[in-house]
């Protein structure tokens, strides 16, 4: 949605875009205007749509722009790429991902962008009129619906719905927003702002062990703030006294909970792995069978498929219960989701 020049001044990122939205549209007017240059300035126009795109992904209006140049230029196929990103944006759902297969690109992708938006919108305060249009009871069903199936392991979908578990949280929904903030979590483990946002939430209604879990999680994530360090103080001097954290069964418990949700991401059902037996001959039964480390077999599993995030989380519940030797995976999967202390 539109906004006036003063809150544009206050948003570098999407003035940036809405300049360069509006570079692409002069070069779509040169196009038609020059028939004989029609096809670099129209590829003009989709080098400056990309970097609109790439400076503010959630005004919408930079999606329609460089769909419209993927129409003129005849690019099907980039025209495809262009849907299946918002498709992934909006959290890769299947039945949406199932229309790109089944559609003249050309003839119909233009429009079906218009019609993913206008059901869907990237603005979060758009996306919370129009339950408030309708009936917000169910409007807020379905989307609890989705958020339960669908893979926010792309950080522009863990913004886009953060933004809207924010709204939910604003008008008051606590339990909501503390049951669906966790799958975007679990899929996108290094996300410290939401983290923040649920610790906080747990400690104003005086849930100190889910405070101090978040809080917890996030000065591992940022080492040198010490959330968790001034939550401790803070209770200890509301209570006169001594507060013990969490235990490490709560801690465990929780990380495996969050390790589960991760694998949802996957849309497979995952399976423990079995202890395995080396040897397959006769000596084994000499020398005694040797036991590979379950876990150890599960984590490089979930490495091998790039499943970072359940990974991670299995990782630090290793290395929390005094399996140090999990630490070189924790990183692995620290890397894997660009998880860093910036």
């Amino acid at each position: 949605m539109p906004s006036d020049s003063g809150s544009e001044l206050q948003h570098p990122r999407r003035n940036l875009g809405n300049r360069c939205r509006s570079q692409a549209e002069k070069f779509v007017k040169l196009a038609r205007k020059d028939p004989e240059r029609m096809i670099e300035n129209l590829q003009w126009g989709e080098q400056n749509a990309r970097q609109a795109i790439l400076h503010d992904f959630t005004d919408e209006r930079n999606w329609h722009t460089l769909a419209h140049i993927k129409k003129l230029l005849g690019d099907g196929e980039g025209m495809y790429r262009v849907l299946n990103e918002v498709f992934t944006i909006l959290g890769r759902e299947a039945k949406n991902l199932e229309q790109l297969e089944q559609v003249n690109m050309l003839d119909v992708g233009v429009e079906l962008l218009a019609a993913s938006l206008t059901a869907d919108p990237l603005d979060a305060d758009h996306w919370w009129e129009i339950g408030q249009s309708g009936d917000m009871v169910g409007y807020l069903e379905d989307f609890s619906a989705r958020c339960r199936h669908l893979d926010f392991r792309d950080q522009r979908a863990n913004i886009i719905f953060g933004r809207r578990l924010k709204r939910i949280l604003k008008s008051g929904r606590d339990d909501l927003f503390i049951e669906l903030v966790q799958h975007l979590l679990a899929h996108r483990p290094g996300n410290h702002e939401l983290w923040l946002e649920l610790g906080r939430l747990h400690e104003k209604r005086s849930e100190w062990e889910g405070a101090w879990l978040c809080y917890d999680h996030v000065q591992q994530l940022l080492p040198h703030s010490p959330v968790r360090d001034s939550f401790r103080e803070r209770l200890i001097q509301r209570m006169d006294g001594e507060w013990k954290s969490p235990g490490l069964d709560t801690r465990s418990e929780f990380l495996l909970r969050m390790q589960v949700l991760a694998e949802s991401a996957s849309g497979e059902d995952t399976e423990p792995v079995s202890e395995v037996e080396l040897g397959a001959d006769g000596a084994d039964a000499e020398i005694g069978l040797a036991k590979v480390d379950v876990d150890e077999l599960e984590l490089q599993d979930l490495l091998s498929t790039e499943d970072y995030a359940a990974a991670f989380f299995l990782a630090r519940r290793l290395v929390a219960t005094g399996e140090g030797w999990a630490a070189p995976y924790l990183e692995q999967a620290r890397d894997g989701l660009q998880i860093d202390e910036d």
